[in-house]
């Protein structure tokens, strides 16, 4: 039996949320009922859509503090609440350590480390002083918790993405959880760059 949450009137936000995990995240909140809200560089090919609803895409980059400090300004300035922010936004080339110098390495550490504090730092003053608070999920990775070869600084980042999180969920409480998810195989239009074609991906 699956349980379906109610989010009716709630606000999620989704950074990524344009394709793959993250547009399957958006999804989920607007079966839920819940209006979402994503935002990434580049538009998704395709609107992010479910139940006869369509999330909101805004263009944001997410290394960049003033423009993440003006986005969730918008946010509470249109919509006056903001329940859910998921940091999902993130990803690293396969790269060995010795093929790139330090600031390839870093640009890793700022996408996957560095914007999920700035986006949480800028979540946290929209939620803070309501009456229901609000939760702050981060999408965390296996990388961070075993040897990474060929994603060092991605696996470095999930590992002290993990750590913020647990802090963040201390300093905050009780106005604003913060939890991490660590997903396992995910099938999604790119899944085939990484485990091969459908038999593969099987296996």
């Amino acid at each position: 039996m699956s349980l379906t949450l109610d989010l009716s009137g709630r606000l999620a936000v989704v950074t990524g949320g344009t394709r793959g995990v993250g547009a399957g995240i958006a999804r989920a909140f607007l079966r839920a009922g819940a209006d979402v809200a994503i935002c990434a560089r580049r538009p998704p090919d395709a609107p992010v859509a479910a139940a006869g609803r369509t999330a909101r895409f805004h263009p944001v980059d997410l290394r960049d503090p003033p423009a993440v400090r003006d986005f969730f300004g918008r946010i509470a300035a249109v919509h006056g609440r903001l329940d859910c922010l998921v940091n999902n936004a993130g990803g690293t080339p396969h790269r060995l350590l010795a093929d790139a110098g330090p600031d390839r390495h870093a640009r890793v550490l700022d996408l996957n480390l560095t914007a999920p504090l700035t986006a949480s730092l800028a979540a946290y003053e929209v939620m803070r002083g309501r009456p229901a608070g609000g939760c702050i999920l981060m999408i965390g990775s296996v990388s961070g918790t075993r040897p990474s070869p060929g994603t060092a600084a991605y696996g470095a980042a999930k590992a002290g993405l993990d750590n913020l999180a647990r802090t963040m969920a201390v300093e905050w409480a009780p106005e604003v959880r913060v939890n991490t998810v660590v997903l396992g195989m995910v099938h999604t239009e790119r899944a085939a760059l990484h485990y091969g074609d459908e038999a593969g991906v099987a296996a």
